[in-house]
């Protein structure tokens, strides 16, 4: 068990910005940290140098730079400091002129935003809302195109109803060529058209300067575009223009998650891991995982405002270290899987399985200690509501190291701006020197890219089949006549998934039958 004196040896506090790490829950040895200073030396050497411009992304030759983001004269060219503080201008300008009535839609002043976007472009922009909404203060309601899903994207609409006309669209892609986000977008311009509004008048762009979505924003005369730059990852773009718009636009205070944020930066760039608290992370992270991701981390914040963190967190972490090879081309397969919710939701949840069933994960658990603004009920004499909670907190961490589960605690004062933009820093910074301590780079994503191969690759077989289809035109096809009929029978698999959806989604185009039996399906088109 757990004792006084190792609490205290293992309890790091810090004061800019305040908040606490403790590692008492993590079994390390003693001398674990003299035994790591070559590696963690190594990558405080690689970090200053990611700071200094070099070139950390050799696929794409770019530069990293979202730390520049929050101090800009650190970036190492005059004109990179230049742009990021004119898109501070930009974002406060915009806001400002949205809030007072400036800038209006077809049906009078903005009440709602709609922010159109996939993966980073949407996870922190929702994170960073849903902690820091206040209903009372927030002058618009943030809603999100997030997914090409059609049924999501009708109930956002529905939600928003006949309020088109007063909602702002905020389009984020830095390609402007991402499936999902053009989706999006076509389907808002779709509504707002069919609402009888222009979606131009209703619109701002937040892309790479001359992708796609910057020319059609530009040709079609959009509110604004702002820009995204190569040398921020959409997973750490969250306090770039993609996260800091639609906070400002909400009515959040986005100078103080930048002002966290860069507290934050500042406490982590410090070459002394004892006083360091990211590569006090990056190193428990390493030995919890052998190195070598071994165990999955939960994330469990005891607040019901940082409940999507671990969702953000997901994306930051797992896109930024699954990867394949190290950077010397050996096969590695690395990674930490990463899933969580909230306390004290989660314990009736899967604590159980934590506790008691198999010994593969480490958790966090993110304290906040302010229970509220004003004061509290007893619902018991003497107790709180946040009592029980702190309670389930304590009890469950406890309970879990009683079983040999280890875990981290983040304690901070309350879920604030700088908070937020702190806890963001944090792990951005605590990711990269943990990459460097496996061997990997953090910044690049061949994995999602050939993704995103594989899924135009479908949607090429699926034009291919409704065309066969087409021109068979009133014939009653099976998946091998039509599979042999494109030249591509180790496809049929992937052909009959796609008859299954055509004809479920069009029954006026197509019929069927035995469509619930791969082999016996047969689907007409009848035109």
């Amino acid at each position: 068990m757990n004792n006084w004196n190792t609490f205290c040896q293992r309890f790091f506090s810090f004061e800019n910005p305040k908040f606490s790490l403790d590692l008492s829950r993590v079994n390390y040895p003693e001398s674990y940290f003299q035994e790591m200073a070559p590696q963690i030396n190594k990558a405080f050497e690689e970090m200053q140098k990611l700071e200094s411009g070099a070139i950390a992304n050799p696929d794409e030759n770019r530069m990293v730079g979202h730390y520049w983001l929050r101090t800009p004269e650190l970036a190492p060219q005059s004109e990179i400091t230049s742009t990021i503080q004119e898109t501070l201008k930009q974002i406060e300008s915009i806001s400002a002129k949205v809030h007072s009535g400036e800038i209006i839609g077809a049906g009078g002043k903005f009440k709602n935003l709609l922010v159109i976007g996939i993966g980073g472009s949407a996870l922190g922009p929702q994170f960073v809302g849903r902690a820091l909404s206040n209903p009372e203060a927030d002058v618009l309601t943030a809603y999100y195109f997030d997914n090409t899903d059609p049924d999501g994207i009708d109930l956002t609409l529905k939600q928003i109803g006949d309020g088109l006309g007063q909602t702002l669209s905020v389009v984020i892609s830095k390609s402007g060529g991402t499936p999902e986000t053009r989706n999006g977008m076509l389907e808002a311009q779709n509504a707002y058209h069919a609402a009888g509004l222009d979606f131009a008048k209703h619109a701002i762009a937040v892309t790479g300067e001359g992708s796609k979505l910057d020319q059609v924003a530009e040709s079609e005369g959009w509110l604004a575009r702002l820009p995204m730059w190569d040398w921020v990852g959409g997973r750490t773009s969250e306090t770039a223009a993609v996260g800091l718009l639609p906070a400002a636009l909400q009515g959040l205070d986005f100078k103080g998650m930048l002002k966290g944020a860069k507290q934050m930066d500042a406490l982590t760039r410090i070459a002394e891991t004892t006083k360091n608290p990211a590569a006090l992370l990056a190193l428990m992270w390493y030995f919890l995982t052998e190195g070598k991701g071994s165990k999955d981390m939960v994330v469990l914040p005891y607040k019901d405002r940082l409940e999507l963190f671990s969702k953000y967190l997901q994306q930051l972490i797992m896109e930024s270290l699954g990867k394949e090879l190290d950077l010397d081309g050996n096969v590695v397969n690395q990674g930490i899987a990463v899933y969580g919710n909230k306390g004290s939701t989660d314990q009736h949840a899967y604590v159980q399985q934590l506790r008691e069933g198999l010994l593969n994960f480490f958790a966090i658990f993110i304290e906040v200690l302010g229970e509220r603004t004003g004061d509290s009920i007893e619902v018991e004499p003497g107790i709180t509501s946040g009592d029980y909670l702190q309670g389930f907190y304590l009890g469950t961490r406890d309970a879990l190291y009683e079983k040999g589960r280890q875990s981290i605690s983040i304690t901070v004062q309350e879920v604030s701006a700088e908070t937020v933009g702190a806890l963001i820093a944090l792990f951005e910074r605590t990711v990269g020197l943990y990459a460097t301590l496996i061997n990997i780079n953090a910044y690049h994503q061949p994995g999602v890219e050939a993704g995103k191969k594989a899924a135009a690759g479908i949607l090429d077989l699926k034009t291919e089949v409704r065309e066969f289809l087409r021109s068979n035109s009133g014939k009653l096809l099976n998946i091998d006549e039509i599979a042999k009929g494109l030249s591509k029978p180790e496809q049929a698999e992937l052909i009959y998934k796609i008859v299954v959806a055509a004809v479920s989604n069009d029954t006026i185009t197509y019929s069927s039958e035995n469509l619930n039996s791969p082999s016996q399906a047969k689907v007409i088109y009848k035109g």
